[in-house]
């Protein structure tokens, strides 16, 4: 997608927003403008401070779940017997609506950074295991064995074949996480906490009917998902150059 395109989408937005807040001409929702206003001049006064401290525990999070999903997806993928051991209990963990154990997680881990990182890694965790899995068990045998015949043992293998094959798989995965962890976040930071973009909206802003400071509390938060996004389609073209070969 070209930056020109995307420019033009956010410049849409900005329109149809700034002529939906005349039409209503109410103080629930102010004019683009004066959220831009109320984000410059609110960053030095403490939501750059919670940015930082959501940007951590998403990234933290994902981090996390890519360092350990990953590994386990491809074991899966390439033993059909370990895959089948565990298949029932990942059937039976992975429908789970992770949110729900929060008040458990909490309990165990506090109400500090620990816990909303663990929440977020356990919904990350079983999207990016069931994908890596699922395109490592789907590679052709003939690739497999041609790659054999060369003399390739089992690392060469993860590194030439399994690797390149299921890394475009892994970051699809964050891309499609990415919505969600910012949802998460949201939600886990809206209490038992004192710092991040969610306790910044709904503690902070919405309390005081601060309705300026509170919109731009959630251009922060979309502003990190869309940081996130765009890093993710950098690492794209950066790590899997060929699928953008013409």
């Amino acid at each position: 997608m070209r930056n020109r395109d995307i420019l033009l989408a956010a410049l849409a937005l900005f329109i149809a927003w700034e002529i939906a807040a005349l039409i209503l001409n109410r103080e629930i929702l102010p004019a683009p403008t004066d959220v831009l206003v109320a984000f410059v001049a609110q960053l030095p006064r403490g939501l750059g401070w919670h940015f930082v401290v959501s940007a951590w525990r998403v990234v933290a999070s994902i981090a996390l779940s890519v360092a350990l999903a990953t590994p386990a997806g491809l074991v899966l993928g390439q033993y059909p017997r370990v895959n089948r051991f565990f298949a029932p209990l990942i059937y039976l963990t992975y429908p789970i609506p992770k949110i729900v154990l929060l008040p458990i997680v909490i309990l165990f881990l506090g109400i500090g950074d620990a816990s909303k990182i663990a929440i977020i890694f356990l919904i990350l965790f079983f999207q990016v295991l069931v994908v890596v899995r699922d395109a490592s068990a789907a590679l052709r045998p003939e690739l497999l064995y041609s790659v054999e015949s060369l003399g390739a043992g089992r690392r060469a293998l993860l590194r030439f074949v399994y690797l390149p094959a299921t890394l475009p798989a892994v970051l699809t995965a964050i891309r499609v996480s990415i919505g969600t962890a910012i949802a998460v976040l949201f939600f886990t930071e809206s209490f038992a906490t004192n710092a991040g973009l969610g306790y910044y909206v709904i503690v902070d802003t919405f309390q005081r009917i601060a309705f300026p400071e509170m919109y731009a509390g959630v251009v922060a938060m979309s502003v990190l998902g869309l940081v996130l996004y765009f890093v993710v389609d950098y690492l794209e073209r950066i790590l899997c150059p060929y699928l953008f070969v013409k």
